[in-house]
């Protein structure tokens, strides 16, 4: 997927999250979303900041959860859910990056004819979501080895989710790891499914839609069906953060 962001060349390290989000090209990252239901942001985290995350995978005192996929048949790998407090730069990424995607949620609300609306700063929805008895967090850190992959999958949580998430790829392509693409699949009525893998380098970020986005027809808005996943680790070990808006019941 070609992007139409500005090219941002080099890495934020120790620039705080608010600043890092403001400097993308966020029309153009709508436009991707709108368009293809995905957008990429080269270079959200450093390769030190990414090495200082995925190291604290073996550190049990920031998780809330330890998952096997194999046992719940969700693939083959696992991964860890953060608790509350979350370290500081993924707080700060969540933080800042919700207000940047809510313009296009709440469009997407509308064109689906979902009475939904979320308001424009997360500690507002994150209310809505504790009032709604969802209150686990659910940013998450990934591991993959080889032969591990992930299965086409939705990441809701409960009846109260935000439309958009994000991933960070924490390693990096070829040095790291082999295989293991980022996957989304679209689900068109009476059509068949498309496919889009999406090219990441180390600290790449992609945002994508975690449900139902809507496309324009001849006859007006239509509603699609994503799915996202990983395809299997040829070589090497793969470390994502994965950053969910909503919280988990």
């Amino acid at each position: 997927m070609k992007s139409n962001t500005s090219p941002i060349t080099t890495a934020f390290a120790g620039v705080p999250a608010e600043v890092r989000v403001a400097a993308y090209d966020w029309p153009a990252l709508a436009q991707e979303l709108d368009g293809f239901g995905c957008a990429v942001l080269p270079k959200l985290l450093s390769p030190a900041e990414c090495r200082t995350i995925s190291g604290l995978y073996p550190e049990e005192e920031h998780f809330r959860s330890h998952v096997h996929m194999a046992r719940h048949g969700f693939g083959k790998g696992e991964y860890r859910y953060f608790k509350y407090p979350l370290p500081d730069l993924l707080d700060g990424l969540r933080t800042a990056l919700y207000p940047r995607l809510v313009n296009v949620a709440n469009e997407w609300a509308e064109r689906m004819g979902i009475d939904e609306r979320y308001p424009l700063e997360h500690a507002s929805f994150l209310k809505q979501c504790h009032d709604a008895g969802q209150a686990r967090p659910t940013p998450l850190l990934l591991r993959y080895v080889p032969g591990d992959y992930n299965c086409l999958h939705q990441d809701l949580y409960g009846d109260l989710f935000f439309p958009i998430q994000v991933a960070i790829l924490l390693s990096e392509p070829g040095a790291d790891f082999t295989g293991g693409e980022f996957v989304l699949t679209e689900q068109r009525p009476r059509m068949q499914s498309r496919v889009e893998v999406v090219p990441l380098r180390q600290g790449d970020a992609v945002a994508f839609a975690v449900h139902n986005r809507p496309v324009r027809g001849t006859k007006g808005n239509y509603r699609v069906n994503l799915r996202h996943g990983v395809s299997r680790l040829r070589s090497g070990m793969r470390h994502t953060v994965g950053i969910i808006f909503h919280d988990a019941k």
